[in-house]
């Protein structure tokens, strides 16, 4: 799929080098945030953290523990959004603090496995909520993900807009679940009791937490990829920090509210399954309807996060192109809409592949443990960042270092949990990923090494 880098033509030279515009507010790159990491985990984790913990005080405590740490983390990107405002995120902060073939190997596992893989797995869990006989899950699923491509294909402006528009509805909706719930009493406060003690049944309290803090740390996955579209946000020094502040702020809020109302509609003695929990709450607030409310709001939620999602990744592509470390085309742009439509195309027809055979959860669960090594990175190369940066960033990290250090040390538990509890997946997905090492030299050192010095952050 990577292919060597063509010299552009005379005719594409001015729209290769074109840079996208800036069209997205705060308002706008917020709900990207909140739209991207409020999805069916919402539903699903509180199960299992209520299961395997047993107290709703503990439970609680996790989702602001965890909301705090991708606080910290947040900050530190706001910092590097503001020293590097451009198309990439992540992939630019790594090139940056250690080298290109430290971005070439971010974006090699994001293009060719971990993108198109979370993109099926969401439409897949979309696609099982609206399936219905005469109407096969797949083809809802490949839909969904040609819709979301479409939307993109038109502008950022046009898919965000979409996205604020599905993002303020989920908030809207599960604060009237919060809201309703506990006005009109229909649950019972003593369901909170004991508050601190487990209960008979639970976990031991170590090995509970962990399982409930890699469920909260993935709950919140996916704030940092705001980064992606920094090059398309209006006054990108102030907004995209704020709009990462904010979203992570939204988001913990949204947990911590929607967790407190479930603890109160349904006994924990009762929680069976993740599905199960969802579906006795949603009884409990509209009776026999409840289930399909429900499934109905499950699906605002994951439309959401592919959009989305779809609207992020493939600026990582766009940003490589132009280094000359992708696929050849990436970096074109749209002449009228600005979208970087091959890009785009890349993502939308690799997943609708992994769709169409089935295969996705399974390569995607490789390369969790990549993608949080990659975030660490991210974040540690902000010291190397500020040691050799001239002057201060229009955005400083406040705290720094002890805020870098909080997200650091998380990120270093999370790490360690899934390597001892997934050694292989863990081992082959850094294997996987290290193949891009001899990709990048054999195709695109060389050819990098007789070009002139990109500006930083280009």
């Amino acid at each position: 799929m990577i292919l060597e880098p063509e010299a552009p033509t005379a005719t594409l030279a001015p729209i290769a080098k074109a840079t996208p515009g800036r069209s997205l507010g705060l308002t706008a790159a917020t709900a990207l945030v909140v739209g991207e990491v409020i999805g069916v985990g919402i539903f699903l984790t509180p199960a299992g953290m209520a299961k395997s913990l047993g107290s709703p005080l503990l439970v609680l405590a996790v989702w602001l523990a965890m909301g705090g740490t991708a606080l910290c983390g947040a900050l530190c990107y706001g910092e590097l959004a503001a020293r590097f405002p451009h198309a990439g995120g992540m992939y630019v902060y790594l090139r940056e603090a250690f080298g290109p073939r430290w971005g070439f190997l971010y974006g090699w596992q994001c293009m060719l496995v971990l993108d198109p893989g979370l993109t099926a797995a969401l439409a897949a869990g979309l696609a099982s909520y609206v399936a219905a006989p005469g109407l096969p899950a797949k083809a809802v699923a490949i839909g969904t993900i040609l819709g979301a491509a479409g939307a993109n294909a038109f502008g950022v402006r046009i898919a965000a807009g979409f996205a604020r528009v599905l993002a303020f509805a989920k908030i809207g909706l599960l604060a009237f679940i919060v809201v309703w719930g506990f006005a009109a009493g229909l649950g019972d406060a003593s369901r909170f009791l004991p508050l601190w003690s487990q209960r008979p049944g639970s976990a031991p309290l170590l090995q509970g937490l962990a399982g409930a803090v890699l469920g909260a740390f993935f709950s919140f996955g996916g704030w940092w990829d705001l980064g992606k579209v920094a090059g398309e946000v209006k006054d990108p020094q102030r907004n995209v920090p704020r709009a990462f502040v904010w979203g992570v702020a939204l988001t913990t809020l949204v947990y911590v509210a929607t967790s407190a109302v479930f603890f109160y509609l349904v006994p924990l003695e009762r929680v069976a399954s993740g599905e199960t929990f969802a579906a006795q709450a949603g009884e409990a607030l509209f009776g026999r309807s409840g289930a399909l409310v429900f499934s109905g709001i499950v699906v605002l939620c994951v439309a959401s996060s592919l959009l989305a999602y779809m609207t992020f990744a493939p600026r990582v592509y766009y940003a490589m192109a132009r280094d000359g470390v992708g696929l050849a085309g990436a970096e074109v742009l749209h002449p009228r809409t600005g979208a970087p439509l091959r890009a785009i195309a890349v993502q939308a027809t690799l997943a609708s592949l992994l769709v169409a055979i089935g295969r996705f959860d399974q390569i995607t669960a490789y390369f969790v443990f990549v993608m949080v090594l990659f975030l660490a990175a991210s974040v540690a190369g902000l010291f190397r960042l500020r040691r050799r940066a001239a002057a201060p960033a229009a955005f400083s990290t406040p705290g720094f270092p002890a805020t870098a250090f909080a997200f650091l040390a998380m990120t270093v538990v999370v790490l360690l949990l899934l390597g001892i509890g997934r050694p292989l997946q863990a081992g082959l997905g850094v294997a996987v990923t290290a193949l891009g090492i001899p990709v990048y030299h054999w195709f695109f050192a060389r050819s990098r090494s007789a070009e002139p010095p990109r500006p930083a952050g280009g």
